[in-house]
């Protein structure tokens, strides 16, 4: 099949396609902006736990999960498919239940690493027999095809990333084996996958969950995984450390005090059976309806690296709204889906069974496998809480066909991922409308501040020219300096007065931004950051305008030091470099009112010097004064830098889009290339067998 060739050029283009839908980023509270981060979300979990690995592992085993609604009888039927339990039915409903993946022992390399599902930590249930603990000291590894209770060995957490690549969780490869008596912690702290520190689609989920902000059903496809979910399963638990490179084998490690996992990891049990055919895996999933939202959003995680869903429900709520929002999506995807219409009443079945075909065929679903189990005592935990093997013997029989049958499980595993990648033609579009929404609101208000700061620069040269700084005290210094007044006492004025008009200036542009940001409901989250990075702007300007300072009594010193070397070395001798700073700084910020500051500075130094000292000065002033307002105007941006909106993630999303696209259609033209060929030796070969019959004819005649 084409998708599930080994083909190095597609599987890159959707690993680069993959690194930008994890860079995209929606933080602004934007009308769709949680849809676009539940979006992004359910495209990660597809892309990490199906597409890629899948592509990746053509001839990995068909992973069918099993979903379905609350008390639909998921895990009764793994259980029945099984032959035994594997799966507790209806024990932990509504708490908290760790999902259950069953295979056949010699299928158990594939699910022990973290080919799929990465973010969840593996354990194991051993079977207890009268070897005793002793049974599972440290020993060897174990090989691909060795049965349940074998000896665990060490292993080795670091395996093939899900987009390219090893990765190394925990900060390297670790040791799986764990010693006697050592804690689970410290096991999985050392072996074990985790969840990782990338943020999933749970916590975008409780952030939508809390701002009322949620869309639709209680059940959102692709929703993720819970940071909080699934805690360390009981005493007995093995973790998984993961797979070893290439054919050697799976490395287990055991934790004798149980454990299994860290608090707060996310966990899938494994179980391994050999009545379950090799090439078939089944995952008994949480409730897609649960009121528990981890174990809703852990489902839709799961969901997401099927190959095959199963989908089960019951003859009274068949046509519940979760349900079917699944089966829309299930259609939206195109993806090899098969439902479970479970206990159904003997004296309705005909009746319950063709209103649920109806359903589907209105929905566009009528091509769908359907399978129809009656309501027996099994069914509520009787008996062996098994199902009689007749009741499920028409799934099993399809799943095992699938399973064993190169064509028809390629082509279950070929329709499903190539529904995925259809899907993204009209999935990353919307995501970049997402993404080129919020960098238009990133810098709609980015340009509110902006305006603002304008607006204050603009003023603040107004007044100074206008010789606002030399009012109050200062004007009250200045003319005093006329009448030997001290020009230290000129100067603090000056800077004082200076200092006060840029803070005044800032404080109105915080307020004229701050105001034009409260109308924006894009600025709903950072506009308190804002107005709290602005404060104590007065500190701040003071600083600098003492720095300014400094620079103007040392640029004046500078100058009186070459005028009393040059023409006018007579007049400038007896001049103190302070004089001239404090002139320098009057002719600078009194405008008009102080004209007399120049002439005087004129007298003191000559004209040349004079001039060239204010042109420097006013120089030296410009600077300052920009500094100053482009560092206040950068504080109250950097809560909108921080949200990290990339510029450019719109363009990257769509141009990883069209490199997907093209490597798509690239394999396509080659496939049907290679089907003309096939079609053409096939036709060559036919033509040369009838030769060959006709020219034994003619021998024989």
């Amino acid at each position: 099949m084409a998708t599930l060739d080994v083909r190095p050029r597609l599987i890159d283009a959707l690993s680069v396609l993959r690194d930008r839908v994890d860079a995209a980023r929606f933080p602004l509270p934007l009308r769709g902006a949680a849809r676009a981060r539940r979006n992004r979300a359910e495209l990660l979990a597809q892309l990490d736990d199906y597409v890629i690995p899948r592509l990746r592992s053509p001839q990995a085993p068909l992973l069918a999960v099993i979903g379905g609604s609350t008390g639909a009888g998921k895990s009764t039927l793994v259980n029945s498919l099984v032959g035994r339990r594997v799966s507790e039915a209806g024990v932990l409903r509504p708490t908290t239940r760790t999902p259950v993946l069953v295979c056949h022992p010699d299928d158990l390399h594939w699910f022990a690493g973290p080919r799929v599902l990465p973010q969840l930590a593996r354990v194991w249930v051993p079977e207890q027999d009268d070897g005793g603990e002793g049974e599972y000291a440290a020993g060897g590894g174990r090989g691909a095809g060795g049965g349940p209770g074998a000896r665990m060995g060490q292993g080795v957490s670091a395996g093939a990333a899900p987009h390219g690549g090893l990765r190394e969780p925990h900060g390297g490869p670790g040791s799986g084996a764990c010693q006697e008596g050592a804690g689970g912690a410290a096991h999985l702290a050392a072996g074990v996958r985790g969840v990782g520190g990338e943020r999933r689609a749970s916590e975008v989920y409780r952030e939508e969950e809390a701002a009322g902000d949620g869309e639709g059903y209680g059940f959102e496809f692709g929703d993720g995984v819970a940071e909080d979910v699934v805690g360390a399963a009981g005493g007995g638990y093995e973790a998984y450390g993961g797979v070893g490179g290439g054919s050697g084998g799976v490395g287990l490690g055991r934790d004798r005090d149980g454990g299994g996992a860290e608090a707060g990891m996310l966990t899938v049990r494994i179980e391994t059976d050999p009545a379950l055919p090799s090439g078939l895996a089944l995952l008994d999933a949480p409730d897609i309806d649960s009121l528990v939202a981890r174990n809703r959003e852990l489902a839709a995680e799961l969901i997401c690296a099927a190959d095959v869903w199963v989908l089960v429900t019951t003859a009274a709520r068949y046509a519940d709204a979760v349900p079917w929002h699944l089966l829309r999506t299930a259609k939206e995807y195109d993806v090899t889906l098969v439902t479970v219409l479970d206990r159904v009443p003997h004296q309705i079945a005909t009746d319950i069974s063709g209103r649920y075909a109806e359903l589907l065929q209105r929905a566009g679903l009528g091509h769908v496998p359907r399978f129809t189990i009656p309501e027996l005592p099994e069914s509520a935990g009787g008996g062996s809480g098994l199902l009689p093997a007749t009741a499920v013997a028409a799934l099993r029989g399809w799943l095992e066909r699938h399973a064993q049958d190169p064509v028809a499980r390629a082509a279950a595993a070929e329709r499903t991922a190539a529904g995925v990648i259809a899907s993204l033609r009209s999935r990353l579009p919307a995501l970049a409308g997402a993404a080129a929404a919020q960098h238009a609101a990133a810098l709609r208000l980015a340009g509110r501040v902006e305006e603002a700061y304008e607006q204050a620069a603009e003023r603040v040269r107004q007044e100074v020219a206008a010789g606002e700084v030399l009012s109050g005290d200062a004007r009250a210094h200045w003319r005093d300096h006329g009448l030997d007044g001290r020009s230290d006492e000129l100067l603090d004025a000056l800077t004082d007065g200076l200092t006060s008009l840029l803070t005044c200036a800032v404080d109105e542009a915080d307020e004229r931004a701050a105001d034009a940001w409260r109308r924006d409901p894009a600025a709903a989250e950072v506009s308190l950051t804002a107005a709290a990075g602005a404060s104590g702007a007065g500190g701040r300007l003071g600083v600098i305008i003492r720095r300014w300072r400094r620079c103007l009594e040392e640029l004046a010193e500078e100058e009186t030091r070459e005028a009393r070397a040059g023409q006018a070395g007579e007049r400038a001798g007896s001049v103190e470099p302070e004089e001239s700073a404090a002139l320098l700084a009057a002719a600078l910020l009194g405008g008009r009112r102080a004209r007399t500051a120049g002439e005087n500075l004129a007298d003191l130094l000559g004209a040349q010097t004079a001039l060239r000292l204010c042109e420097r000065g006013g120089r030296l002033l410009a600077t300052y004064l920009e500094r100053a307002l482009d560092g206040e105007r950068e504080r109250r941006l950097a809560p909108l830098d921080q949200l990290t909106v990339p510029l450019d993630q719109q363009a990257e999303l769509i141009a990883a889009l069209s490199v997907m696209q093209r490597e798509k259609q690239w394999e396509m033209q080659w496939e049907t290339k290679r089907e003309a060929e096939k079609e053409a030796r096939w036709e060559q070969r036919q033509v040369e067998e009838r030769a060959r019959a006709m020219e034994k004819e003619e021998v024989s005649g």
